[in-house]
């Protein structure tokens, strides 16, 4: 059961029992169809779902179209992924509080559910907050949504997340509460 697995995974990495069935987040379900996308920045296979896959397609054409540069830093990554990780952070000596301030704890993250894309561009260093004063970014806020793909961590978000401009995910009703 999905459940048991993440609990095992958050209690090797000392994660409160309690938090799987506490959490402000949304458990995220893994899918049961990915598809290979283009390889990510670094040249790393990336899948995502069949239709979050097309949808990236179009929206990735589109900006080309327009002239903007978008393309992909990471897309589906399962809850072992996850675990591993935040235990390399951990390894180098972060606090697990601190970590679960900018990565979800296994079983969270939407990466899980195979519709969250982590988005770059040449003008900005990956992941970092200064990819809001990209073009890209302009482009993603004013088209991303005709695409189906609203950024998930804008300031002060209700997950509780750090802010972050290049996370986007396309909406399906694939994150579920209960399992």
């Amino acid at each position: 059961m999905y459940k048991e697995r993440i609990q095992k995974l958050h209690v090797s990495l000392g994660i409160p029992k309690e938090y799987l069935e506490h959490s402000k987040q949304l458990l995220c379900v893994e899918p049961t169809q990915l598809v290979s996308t283009e390889p990510d920045f670094y040249g790393r296979r990336q899948r995502l779902t069949p239709e979050a896959f097309d949808a990236w397609s179009n929206m990735k054409q589109s900006a080309i179209n327009d002239g903007v540069t978008v393309f992909l830093i990471s897309a589906f990554r399962d809850a072992q992924y996850q675990h591993d990780l935040i235990a390399r952070k951990i390894g180098e000596g972060r606090s697990l509080e601190q970590i679960l301030r900018v990565n979800a704890a296994p079983g969270f993250s939407e990466h899980h559910t195979g519709r969250a894309v982590d988005l770059g561009t040449h003008d900005c260093d990956a992941l970092e907050e200064a990819f809001e004063q990209t073009d890209a970014f302009v482009w993603l806020k004013r088209n991303a949504k005709s695409f189906g793909f609203v950024m998930s961590y804008p300031r002060g978000n209700a997950a509780g997340f750090a802010y972050e401009p290049w996370h986007w995910c396309f909406e399906s009703p694939a994150t579920e509460k209960e399992i």
